[in-house]
């Protein structure tokens, strides 16, 4: 896929999704900083939105900093605990309408998620909004249906500095 300079980009970006699969697949933290470049790739970047979940300790306060100083608008949501002691917390419908909203504004919206359920919304924004979209994702937690709808893939797995060593 061409990427050229006067396309606006648009990053949204599922912390949690990422999180989770860096830490399963590698034990490692996301290099958050390396994975904008990459998806800015020189490009007019409109907006970075990193999605994030608030824990009960508040033990997210200095990688919410990090992100913040990084270029992100950083998104903070209260993890739901349920009764049974069951937790949710997610951004896909927040993720989904800021994209829509956004469409209108932007050549390119780059998703930084492997979760299956984004589905419809890249169907809609390239059939309706005229967007390309692409996914950003460890290859082996990514929903193999969004690779493939995807107007282009980025496998993070592929190359090691988008994980942090220390």
């Amino acid at each position: 896929m061409i990427k050229h300079t006067e396309q606006r980009v648009g990053i949204l970006v599922d912390v949690s999704n990422m999180y989770h699969s860096a830490k399963n697949l590698y034990n490692r933290k996301v290099n958050f900083r390396e994975i904008l470049a990459k998806a800015v790739a020189d490009r007019k970047l409109i907006r970075a939105t990193a999605y994030a979940i608030r824990t009960e300790n508040k033990e997210e306060s200095p990688f919410i900093e990090a992100l913040d100083q990084q270029g992100f608008e950083v998104k903070m949501k209260d993890l739901q605990i349920f009764a049974g002691g069951a937790k949710k917390g997610d951004w896909d419908v927040g993720i989904a309408i800021d994209a829509i909203k956004l469409a209108d504004k932007l050549d390119v919206i780059v998703l930084v998620s492997g979760d299956g359920d984004y589905l419809p919304l890249v169907s809609y924004l390239q059939n309706n909004k005229g967007c390309l979209v692409e996914i950003m994702a460890f290859k082996k937690t990514c929903s193999s249906k969004l690779i493939e709808e995807a107007d282009d893939f980025t496998d993070l797995s592929a190359n090691k500095k988008f994980l942090l060593y220390r």
